[in-house]
């Protein structure tokens, strides 16, 4: 035997030992019966329930809550589709109008059991440390961390904040998501049947083939790991170390310009091959020290090393009118005063831990002050 040949034995025999170790540890998540579980369920109803006990819905089945449960399991072990339709409208945030299709109750309890009981430990056990969208432990501050951090690191590895920042956006992410390539990808983490026949029948009602809906927790684990092979190939093929990913927002950092070009070309192979599109008018290539928005903030390396953390003006404006608003709807009795301070505190609170902007902090609190609080 060669030493080629060698090589290739001992690495077959590392694959072959990853797949074991990853089976042993996941398989005990690849049960239909995690679904079908009084206990599960009454789990998932509890957590469903937070922040949404006010909603008639809601308290309906509460009421009747251990036999709704008992109704569901043995739907559920006879194979029946427990969708029921949607409760849609319409969600306008930050300047975008959002489509929104919420499911009942009932349906979302499954829902949630399938995600927390089976596809979240399978699905997240192979995303990179980077990904950083809805998951325990992660969110916004955890994605806006690791990009600061991006940031130091290159200065330190570098000494010098002469770099650039590629930032990449999908045009119409969820609804660019394609179902057969989503399920393909899911047969490949798990084998049970009935788990994948019940996740197929919550991404299938949100459209003819593609598209996934805004609202649904399914909806939500699949996109977070749809554009995982992307990950991976970001990270290891073109070896970018500052890479980060918030759903459909990425960003690689890299001293040379001309490298991160070859990088967004070969992307967009990628993302041929997984239906999705680049968004070319919000994809641009920057320099660190002159600064990049990410999740609504701007971020400068200064020479010094030192991130500077901009906020957006958009959420300053949206904040000036929604204080004029809530200034009306005092007048007219629609709103307390207590309602007002939690408002204005837990915006006021976010924006403090997110950047730096003492002097728009500032004009805000008189703005605030002149509406409210020498006339209280």
């Amino acid at each position: 035997m060669t030493s080629e040949e060698r090589r290739e034995a001992r690495y077959q025999r590392r694959v072959a030992g990853r797949a074991e170790q990853r089976n042993k540890k996941l398989s005990q998540f690849d049960d239909f019966g995690l679904i079908a579980n009084v206990d599960n369920l009454n789990t998932a109803f509890n957590n469903s329930m937070k922040g949404v006990r006010w909603k008639y819905s809601v308290q309906k089945y509460y009421a009747n809550a251990l036999r709704n449960i008992l109704d569901t399991v043995k739907q559920l072990l006879a194979g029946k589709n427990i969708h029921h339709g949607f409760v849609e409208f319409y969600l306008h945030e930050r300047g975008k109008v959002r489509h929104i299709k919420s499911i009942h109750i009932s349906e979302r309890v499954v829902q949630k059991c399938l995600c927390d009981e089976v596809l979240v430990p399978i699905l997240t056990n192979g995303l990179i440390y980077d990904n950083g969208a809805s998951m325990k432990g992660k969110g916004v501050h955890f994605a806006l961390r690791r990009f600061v951090t991006h940031l130091t690191k290159f200065y330190r590895h570098h000494r010098t904040n002469k770099g650039y920042i590629l930032a990449i956006d999908f045009s119409k992410f969820f609804d660019s998501v394609d179902h057969e390539l989503l399920l393909n990808m899911f047969e490949k983490e798990i084998k049970d049947k009935r788990v994948l026949e019940l996740a197929r029948n919550f991404i299938s009602v949100f459209g003819d083939g593609k598209s996934l809906g805004l609202g649904s927790q399914v909806s939500q684990i699949s996109a977070i790991y749809f554009p995982n092979r992307l990950d991976h190939f970001i990270k290891e093929k073109l070896g970018i170390k500052y890479y980060g990913r918030y759903m459909d927002d990425l960003y690689l950092i890299h001293e040379s310009k001309e490298y991160l070009k070859y990088c967004l070309e070969e992307i967009r192979k990628i993302c041929d091959q997984l239906k999705l599109t680049v968004n070319m008018k919000k994809t641009h290539i920057e320099k660190l020290e002159q600064g990049i928005e990410f999740l609504k903030g701007k971020y400068k390396l200064l020479p010094s090393g030192k991130v500077l953390r901009l906020p957006g003006k958009a959420s300053t404006k949206r904040m000036r009118r929604k204080l004029v608003k809530f200034r009306s709807l005092i007048n007219s009795g629609r709103m307390d005063y207590k309602d007002l301070r939690t408002a204005y505190q837990s915006w006021r609170g976010n924006y403090m831990r997110r950047f730096q902007a003492y002097h728009r902090i500032r004009y805000m609190d008189k703005l605030y002050n002149d509406l409210f609080i020498r006339e209280h």
